[in-house]
């Protein structure tokens, strides 16, 4: 087959490239475009709702007229006034309760689709993207990012509205009454204005530092966690925390010198707008134009009541700024990672005829970085055991990694049964290849459900008959409920558990072809015997594909391929490659210097599974049955 580049061809140039030449608009709206006529609507209404609170607060002033200017008409000519302070507040009332209403379930709605997306989205990303940077970019646009956009969209959003809208009527009302005062009033939105922009003078770059700052502490925090246990061992328990005091007292100082650079200033344009201050600041010229003779006490009554509010949107705009720019950030990462391409589909699918992998070619490289691999040709006929060797940062996960698609090579191509991996769809993919990898990851699912997930529609002597295959069934039986205990909450299982439960789970998806990462490096003696066993009936039958750490295990292989900085440099069989006297042979000896097989506490007493891969058994037949 030629080789060809992943971009090869109009429609896989297309998929790779994952972009659109069209412009396209700012991330929060775009965002927030599926919901955008039910927020309309619903700042709207609490735009609706701000101005008929400002009517109460008219109507009472002029009843307060009326009641000293002695009106003739008596109590009827202020029940009119009554009635509509009374609608108006009614009408305030229904409309800001249904803004709230309207704002929160569109932003539920929105939460949905974005939470769908995502899902959607990461479920095609390549499994390499995810394995490389861990599931905290995840965690933090489905949960904390989306949550940031509920503080926007169904709060502060009305809430900037209504502080906002406030302000306009009355200062029109103000200016009606009496221009001079209403002039006075407008003094402290404009002192206020004047002090907060100082104030924030600078803040992007602070703003910057103090997300680097929050960052360095929750590195620190879970390096304490994760690694107090390491120091405690060593007698070194006082140093577990030094980091993480270190990056908080770093904090601390950087918050101390921002508070004291900005303190009088923001304390400053929060006082000048304080509803006290700006009664003080109307109640002063007010009283000089009642002993004047230029204003009645009646008529200094509206600017008492509606003065605070025409400051009012200083008074709050400094946390309503923090949760702006907060949405903001969160609807760019949001974004980011659904812009994140995902693993191309085919656009002509084709099914491969027969298990024979071939890599032809191959050069890899992160990020268009130097390449990992280069030049890698590989044969894996069917029913053989090929093990990868070679020292740490050679290359090994990275070439395993292309066999079940975790990423597209750059140059060459992966056959499988004479057919390009990326011409193959995934779900196909995944049934023709499996791998079993040191870190398993298990469900917050019944123990069935977990080694179901590679064949959902198992029965249950299926699910069973894996488990015993997989020395983990009376590990299981001995569980609260059994099969259908859900692990995740108060039960979980060890690390040589869980491997044994992950074979089960590969045993069950039969597939033909495994990549194994070799699962025993980090288990206890006796998990690690079990976890052979395990292995041992997984491997029988199958194309293997294993990364080996132990030389000892894969003496058997039928390949041992040989990596060095990305590039195939010995491979033969085990003896053929000791008579070589290469690098392999000098592998063999640092191992076996450094102690037998039985220095680790366990007899390797086979190279399973490489052993098992030179016999067929009947497990497969039995699982398939």
């Amino acid at each position: 087959m030629t080789s060809q580049p992943p971009e090869a061809g109009p429609a896989r140039a297309a998929a790779a490239r994952g972009t659109d030449a069209r412009p396209t608009p700012p991330p929060l709206r775009a965002l927030a475009e599926p919901v955008r006529g039910r927020l309309a609507l619903a700042t709207g209404l609490q735009a609706v709702a701000a101005l008929a609170g400002v009517v109460p607060f008219i109507a009472v002033s002029r009843i307060a007229e009326r009641l000293t200017a002695g009106s003739p008409a008596g109590g009827e000519a202020l029940w009119p006034l009554v009635v509509l302070a009374c609608s108006s507040g009614l009408v305030a009332l229904v409309c800001g309760t249904a803004a709230g209403a309207l704002a929160h379930i569109a932003d539920n709605n929105l939460q949905l689709i974005l939470r769908r997306r995502l899902a959607r989205h990461v479920g095609r990303l390549p499994l390499g993207r995810l394995t490389d940077r861990g599931t905290g970019e995840v965690k933090q646009a489905v949960q904390d990012d989306v949550s940031a956009l509920h503080t926007l969209f169904a709060h502060t959003l009305l809430d900037v509205v209504a502080v906002l809208t406030v302000p306009v009527p009355a200062l029109a009302y103000l200016f009606t009454a009496d221009w001079r005062l209403a002039l006075v009033s407008v003094v402290p939105l404009l002192l206020g204005m004047f002090l907060f922009s100082r104030a924030m003078a600078g803040a992007a770059g602070q703003m910057a530092e103090f997300g680097a700052a929050l960052g360095r502490i929750s590195a620190a925090a879970v390096e304490f966690a994760s690694g107090i246990a390491v120091f405690k061992s060593f007698g070194r328990g006082s140093k577990a925390h030094e980091r993480f005091v270190r990056a908080t007292e770093g904090f601390a100082d950087f918050f101390s010198r921002w508070v004291r650079s900005t303190l009088v200033t923001s304390t400053a344009a929060i006082l000048v707008v304080a509803p006290a201050v700006v009664l003080l600041l109307l109640s002063v010229p007010g009283a000089v134009f009642i002993t004047q003779g230029w204003m009645t006490g009646a008529e200094l009554v509206p600017f008492l009541l509606l003065g605070p509010a025409v400051a009012a949107p200083m008074g709050v705009v400094g946390p309503r700024i923090q949760q702006i720019r907060a949405g903001q950030a969160a609807a760019v990462r949001i974004t980011a990672l659904l812009r994140t391409p995902t693993l191309p589909e085919p656009a002509d699918p084709a099914l491969p005829d027969g298990h024979h992998v071939l890599l032809r070619g191959v050069s890899f490289s992160y990020d268009a970085r130097a390449d990992v691999l280069s030049g890698v040709d590989l044969d894996l006929a069917p029913g053989t055991v090929t093990a990868l060797v070679g020292p740490s940062g050679s290359g090994k996960s990275t070439l395993a990694s292309l066999l079940p698609r975790f990423h597209d090579v750059t140059a060459g191509a992966v056959t499988l049964g004479g057919v390009d991996l990326r011409d193959i769809p995934a779900a196909e993919l995944y049934r023709r290849v499996g791998f079993v990898l040191q870190d398993v990851r298990l469900l917050r699912a019944s123990v069935a459900d977990n080694i179901r997930l590679g064949r959902p529609d198992a029965t249950d002597e299926e699910v069973e008959r894996c488990a015993r295959a997989a020395r983990i069934h009376d590990r299981i039986m001995d569980l609260p409920d059994g099969y259908a205990t859900e692990l995740g909450t108060a039960f979980t299982l060890s690390g040589g558990e869980a491997q044994r439960l992950s074979i089960a789970r590969a045993l069950l998806a039969d597939a033909p072809v495994l990549v194994l990462d070799e699962a025993t490096a980090y288990a206890d003696p006796h998990s690690e015997a079990l976890i052979q066993d395990a292995l041992s009936e997984l491997a029988a039958g199958r194309t293997l594909l294993v990364i080996a750490h132990r030389l000892s295990t894969i003496r058997s292989a039928d390949r041992i391929v040989v990596l060095e900085d990305g590039r195939v440099t010995e491979q033969g069989r085990h003896d053929d490659l000791l008579a070589a006297q290469g690098r392999y042979a000098a592998l063999w000896e640092a191992q076996r210097t450094a102690g037998p097989d039985e220095s680790d506490g366990v007899p390797h007493h086979r190279s399973a599974p490489v052993e098992a891969g030179r016999r067929a058994d009947d497990i497969r037949e039995g699982s398939a049955r």
